[in-house]
């Protein structure tokens, strides 16, 4: 199955872009995706430091995945005043 992740702050970064579309196994979790992710561009920060989304929703790390889903890695950001 496909889903399209969505990557912010430092995760897009690291990656060098906003989105990514994956091919992945059904029954997939959003831990899965970033795991992989985790394995193809290093530094990317654990589930510990994120929010993640699926479809705009905040989820569980190991909610399963459903064909063209849209999964959303937020790390912490700071900003000024």
């Amino acid at each position: 199955m496909k889903v399209n992740v969505r990557l912010f702050a430092m995760c897009r970064e690291i990656v060098g872009r906003g989105q990514v579309e994956l091919s992945i196994p059904d029954g997939s979790t959003a831990l899965e995706v970033l795991e992989l992710l985790q394995k193809t561009y290093s530094g990317l920060p654990d589930k510990t430091s994120m929010l993640i989304a699926i479809n705009s929703e905040y989820i569980d790390p190991n909610t399963s995945l459903n064909n063209n889903d849209e999964v959303a890695f937020i790390p912490p950001v700071s900003g000024g005043s």
